[in-house]
C-alpha cells in the first residue's frame, strides 16, 4: 500500500502570508505604475506596459529555469523524486502564463509603437517559440503512460525547451531586431531609465515574484493531492481484485500472484 501523505488543503500559514504579500505588491505596482510613475517622453502612457511586460518576461525565465533544474534533479538517479517532477510541472504551467502575458502586452505595445500587433521580429518569434515549446512540454505530461515514464519524458523535454530561453534573451544582440535593447541590464552596465520608472519596474518584478511563489505553493500541493488520489485509486483497484479472488490484504503472496496474473 502507498505511504503517500494525505493532503487535504492547499492553504497553509506560509501560503496565506505569501498571498497577502503578493496582493500588497500588486497594489504597490498599480499605484506606482499608474499614478506615481511619469509618462515616457517618447512613448507616453504606453510605456506603463513596461511594468507588466518586463516582470512577466523575467518571471517566465525564472519559471522555466526552475523547470529545467527540477527536471535535471529528477533525471539524476541520486535525487530522483516525484516531488521534483511536481515542481517542474507546476513551474512550467506558471511560466506559460507569464510568457502569454509578456506576448500580449508586447503586442499591445508594438501596435502603439510599431503600428502592428505582430511582426516576425527575432525577439517576438523566439518568445512565441518558447511559448509553444512549453505548451508541448505540458502536453507530454498529459500523455497516457506510467507516471515514471511520463515524468522522464517531460524532464527531457523541459531541458530541451529551456535552451530557447537564452536565445530569447540574447536575440536583440545576436540579430537585427525591432525590439529595443535592455534598458536595465545593458551590456555596458548603464541604466537608461528615470529613477521613479526604474523603481516602479523593480516593484513590478517583486510583486510578480511574490505571485509566482504563491502560485507554486498552491500548485505543487495540488499536484501532491492528485498523486494521493491516484495512489488511493490504485489501492482500491487492488482491493477489488483481492475481493474478486477471495483474498484478504493479509495474504501478500497470493495477492501478488493475483495482481501479476492480471497483467
Amino acid at each position: 500500500m502507498s505511504t503517500t501523505p494525505t493532503v487535504t488543503s492547499t492553504g497553509t500559514r506560509a501560503s496565506r502570508i505569501m498571498g497577502i504579500a503578493a496582493l500588497v505588491g500588486i497594489g504597490w505596482l498599480l499605484m506606482f505604475g499608474l499614478v506615481l510613475s511619469p509618462e515616457d517622453v517618447n512613448q507616453g502612457n504606453y510605456a506603463r506596459l513596461l511594468y507588466i511586460h518586463v516582470p512577466s518576461a523575467w518571471l517566465a525565465y525564472l519559471s522555466f529555469f526552475v523547470t529545467a533544474m527540477a527536471s535535471a534533479l529528477y533525471l539524476w538517479k541520486r535525487t530522483r523524486s516525484a516531488a521534483w517532477d511536481r515542481v517542474a510541472g507546476a513551474s512550467a504551467e506558471i511560466g506559460v502564463v507569464f510568457t502569454g502575458l509578456a506576448l500580449i502586452t508586447g503586442m499591445v505595445w508594438g501596435k502603439a509603437v510599431w503600428g502592428v500587433y505582430w511582426t516576425w521580429d527575432a525577439r517576438l518569434t523566439s518568445t512565441a517559440l518558447l511559448f509553444v515549446l512549453f505548451l508541448g512540454y505540458l502536453a507530454i505530461r498529459q500523455l497516457d503512460a506510467p507516471p515514471d515514464v511520463t515524468a522522464k519524458r517531460a524532464a527531457i523535454a523541459g531541458l530541451i525547451a529551456f535552451v530557447d530561453v537564452p536565445i530569447v534573451h540574447q536575440s536583440v544582440q545576436w540579430w537585427r531586431t525591432l525590439h529595443q535593447e535592455a534598458s536595465v541590464l545593458r551590456q555596458d552596465l548603464k541604466v537608461e531609465m528615470d529613477g521613479l520608472m526604474l523603481f516602479s519596474l523593480f516593484v513590478g518584478v517583486v510583486a510578480f515574484s511574490l505571485v509566482y511563489v504563491w502560485l507554486m505553493l498552491h500548485r505543487t500541493r495540488v499536484g501532491a493531492m492528485e498523486q494521493a488520489l491516484d495512489d488511493k485509486g490504485l489501492e482500491l483497484a487492488i482491493a477489488e481484485r483481492h475481493a474478486e479472488a477471495g483474498l484478504t490484504p493479509a495474504d501478500p503472496v497470493a495477492a501478488g500472484a493475483v495482481v501479476d496474473g492480471g497483467h
